[in-house]
This record gives structure tokens, sequence and C-alpha cells, in this order.
């Protein structure tokens, strides 16, 4: 292998020093797709280009190889004797028995003269392997409710857009069977001459196969197409604001074969005017008149249920809070409900006449107690 004829392996595949692999195979394959000469028929720099990126890729995604291009500003694995005696045989070269001694000159090593010829001359790489199924991504999709359909579940009819497998090719990426490659005429080898040296080296274009599958057309290779999809999705009794409900496999499909992602249904849930949901537990605030506070009564409460009991005990004070067990929503993960906190609120009568006025001024003679004596006693320290 040595340095790409043109540019900068990095250059040559758009990512900056330091990527992660990852991100190496995926501009790989971004660019092979649109330089591939079965997309490209007859064009001889769109194929000189796609050898050139597959030459990035085998250097940039191997990281022993990636090591030494960081270091030298090429890469060679054709340096490595095969074994046997004579010393023909390169990296899969086949020099036919030329003897290298004597045009070696003395004090240069033979990886010295070779890494020279290919940094001037460029060579061949391995095509990458046919890459394996691989998993497609998942899907969020947020959907608004109301208080009551996130309480007790509902039904939503959706409309989206995912990519799924290419009915062409099923999702394979190719197209018919494997036919012989034309850069090497199927045999796995090309030519190439350097002054006296004639040498054979492994095809870049069929990775030494010989052979070539066609590329799906209609899907361009990617082996599936966005589609606008139709979903009936069940959302569970007891969600809350922002959680996420799996639909499983209705995500991205996969490549290759592989498995289509999940797609995720973010709930955002409209707030109710009377209940406050916090995690699984109902806030309430239940407003009840001087005399219920002062005597004590039982009241009936708004629930989810329907009307409730609630005991409000003598002397109940304005903002006293008081809990209905098991009147709360249902767990998403449990199924066990919450609590429902009920605040009281004393609200004062009207004055309407003289009648009540001197009831309230007789009421005021016979309470002694001073609600702001706690007050000044703490002022006072």
């Amino acid at each position: 292998m040595a340095t790409a004829a043109k540019g900068d392996y990095y250059n040559l595949l758009g990512v900056k020093r330091g990527v992660s692999t990852a991100d190496v195979r995926k501009a790989y394959k971004r660019l092979a797709r649109k330089f591939h000469p079965d997309v490209n028929p007859g064009d001889a720099s769109a194929e000189e280009r796609f050898k050139q990126i597959q030459e990035a890729h085998d250097v940039l995604s191997d990281a022993k190889k990636r090591k030494m291009y960081d270091q030298h500003g090429f890469y060679s694995d054709h340096f490595q004797p095969a074994a046997g005696a004579g010393g023909a045989g390169y990296g899969g070269f086949d020099f036919g028995g030329f003897d290298f001694s004597e045009v070696t000159p003395r004090g240069n090593s033979f990886r010295d003269i070779f890494s020279d010829f290919f940094t001037r001359f460029g060579g061949g790489g391995a095509a990458e392997g046919a890459p394996g199924p691989q998993r497609g991504s998942d899907l969020e999709y947020q959907v608004e409710i109301d208080f009551w359909e996130a309480i007790g579940g509902t039904v939503r009819k959706l409309t989206i857009s995912r990519q799924e497998a290419c009915a062409v090719c099923r999702g394979r990426g190719t197209s018919g069977g494997p036919a012989p490659c034309a850069a090497c005429g199927g045999k796995g080898k090309v030519t190439q001459v350097a002054g006296p040296m004639r040498f054979n080296i492994t095809c870049t274009q069929c990775g030494g196969v010989g052979r070539l599958r066609t590329i799906c057309r209609h899907c361009n290779g990617e082996g599936r197409q966005p589609q606008a999809q139709k979903l009936e999705v069940r959302i569970p009794a007891g969600v809350s604001d922002g959680s996420r409900v799996r639909v499983a496999a209705k995500g991205n499909a996969g490549i290759y074969g592989g498995a289509s992602g999940d797609l995720y249904i973010i709930t955002q849930v409209r707030p109710h005017p009377f209940f406050e949901r916090r995690g699984d537990d109902i806030y309430t605030v239940v407003p009840i008149t001087v005399s219920e506070a002062a005597l004590g009564a039982r009241i009936e409460v708004p629930t989810i249920d329907g009307r409730a009991l609630l005991k409000v005990p003598t002397g109940t004070q304005s903002g006293q809070r008081f809990r209905l067990r098991e009147k709360g929503a249902a767990s998403l993960r449990t199924g066990t409900r919450g609590d429902q906190y009920v605040e009281v609120r004393i609200v004062l009568p009207k004055v309407l006449d003289e009648r009540q006025k001197e009831m309230l001024k007789d009421f005021a003679r016979l309470t002694r107690d001073d609600p702001r004596a706690e007050i000044y006693d703490a002022a006072a320290h």
C-alpha cells in the first residue's frame, strides 16, 4: 500500500485527523456509493477516485496502518518477505525472480527504495470486504396528549417517515449475481509497470475476489429508502410528560439485512386545571368554609376515580394537607398507584347584612387567642 497518488488520505475521505474509525467507515461508504464504477459507467475519473478512497479507507480504518501513516506520511504493507528463499513475493507482489541485489545502492535498504517508489508512483490496496448486517437507527416522535389520556392510556394513529428496506433488492443493496470485475478481467490482480519493473498487485476494485455484485440502482446501494408509514400506536396508562414509549422494530430499517431500529414515542402531556401530577402522586387544592375548618367536617373532593370523602378534623388550618392513599396515577413501570394530596384553603364568608356582622363581632369577643402572638415573641428575640 502506498500513499494516495492525489492528496492526503484524510482529505480524500473528507475527515479530520483524530476522527474515529466509525466515522472513517461512514465517510468511505458515502463516497463509495457516489464514485462506484457501476454508478458511473465509462467515467474514468470516477473510477480513479473510487480506487483512491478505497486505498485511504484501507489504511485509516486499520489502527496499525493508520499509526504508521500518521507518523511517516505513507503506509506500505508490501515489504515483508514471504517465507522461503530467494526473496520472491512481497505482500502479494510477484517480481518474476528479479534480483534486486544488483540494483540496490550500498547503504540503502530494500525498504527504503520501495518506500520512495510507492510514495512517488502509488499502489493498490485491497478493497474492503462485503459489509455485514447493520442494525437500523432508532427514531423519536413527539405526541401531545391531554391529562386524561395520560392517566387512562390511549391509541394514536400516526404517520411517520422512516427508512424501509428497498423493495427491489430487499435490503441487500445489490441486484443480480456476481459478475467478473472489469478492472482485472476476473483475475483478482492487475499488472503495473514502472520503468524496468513489472509486478502484479491485488485489484483494488474487487479486493482480489475477481467478481463484483451490481449495485441496486433503485436505492443506490443503500438497501433502503425513505417512506411514509401509517401506524396505530398504543400509549399505555400512566405515562407522564416526557415518557418514552418503545415501539419495537418501527425505527429505520437495517442495512445489508440488519434488524430494524425501534421507534420511541415521547409524550407531551397538557396540564389539567385542577389536578397537578408530580411523579405518580396527584396534588389538588380544595376550598373549605370557616365553620368546616373550626368544627370539622366530612367533605367530598374530586379524584381521578370520581368523588371521594375526606375527613377535615376540628381546628384545621388553611394550607393543611391531607393524603388519600392510592388515589394517584398508576406507575408506568410497576403498575402500583400513587397517592393524592389534598390541600385545604379556608374561604372567608362574604358579609351580606348587619346580622352577620354582629355575629362575627360576638365571635371575636369570645375568641381571646391572638394569632400573631408567636410572631411577636420570635421578633423580640
